[in-house]
């Protein structure tokens, strides 16, 4: 059984539009998680841009290996420790809402495209991704990806739990008034489907958006093992997989599903 992961959960917003203050904001988070022995720093939602950024998508979006990319790899090296983020990804003339793992050796872990647009702002800008589980290992777990929105369809996380995630990162751009997201569902999630889930929101007002903080890494349990207040927080948590191991022992949900009696369910 491999050591617990200690996780990072930087809630911030940076500011919006400046990418080069936000990666200096991350690299000081990274120092302070790696002073604090964490193996993992998770980002909120597009916060390599800021998430109201308007009609900047197109202009500020760069591929999965573009210079940002570099950039984080670098931060990952240098503190010795895996940075997930999310950014806009430029793919041809698509822009995706996505998100990306740099290891910390400073190499690419694995990038996910959300599936699943929230509002008139995200169905606009981007184009939805068409892979709904993304994986990759990291410090003897297995981690998987999903996006705001995602976390909310039920479908999503049992995916990835039928998949073997132990870790589901989570950035999010979580606005008032579905603060019980949160509060309530993300917890839910973890223990319905026995993973633990990073959710890692951003905070203060940004354009006509209010978001509410209260980032949340959750345990297989449905207990909070770290939760954030509402301002720019870091908060810091282990991912035991010894824990984890014994609460999928202990829990029936995934040993006693009849798949036979879902297939209407996934029919449009």
């Amino acid at each position: 059984m491999s050591s617990p992961l200690r996780s990072a959960l930087l809630q911030s917003s940076g500011r919006p539009g400046d990418v080069a203050w936000n990666l200096r904001v991350l690299d000081e988070a990274a120092g302070r998680a790696a002073d604090a022995g964490a193996g993992l720093l998770v980002a909120p939602e597009m916060y390599l841009t800021g998430y109201a950024i308007g009609a900047d998508v197109p202009r500020l979006a760069e591929p999965a290996d573009g210079p940002s990319a570099e950039a984080v790899a670098k931060i990952a090296a240098r503190h010795g420790l895996a940075v997930f983020y999310g950014y806009p990804e430029r793919d041809g003339q698509r822009v995706f809402n996505s998100a990306q793992a740099i290891g910390p050796d400073g190499t690419p872990l694995l990038n996910y495209r959300k599936t699943h647009l929230f509002g008139c702002f995200e169905q606009e800008h981007f184009t939805p991704g068409d892979t709904p589980v993304v994986q990759a290992e990291l410090g003897g777990l297995r981690i998987g990806a999903l996006i705001c929105y995602d976390v909310e369809f039920p479908e999503n996380v049992r995916a990835h739990a039928l998949a073997g995630t132990d870790l589901l990162l989570v950035p999010t751009a979580q606005m008032h008034p579905f603060q019980f997201v949160a509060e309530s569902l993300v917890p839910v999630r973890a223990f319905e489907s026995q993973m633990y889930v990073a959710y890692v929101n951003r905070a203060g007002e940004e354009g006509e958006f209010e978001f509410v903080g209260l980032s949340v890494l959750a345990g297989p349990d449905g207990i909070a093992r770290a939760r954030a207040g509402r301002g720019e927080e870091l908060v810091i948590a282990d991912v035991d997989p010894a824990f984890l191991a014994e609460s999928r022992t202990g829990n029936p949900y995934l040993r006693d599903r009849r798949p036979g009696l879902y297939a209407p369910l996934a029919q449009a």
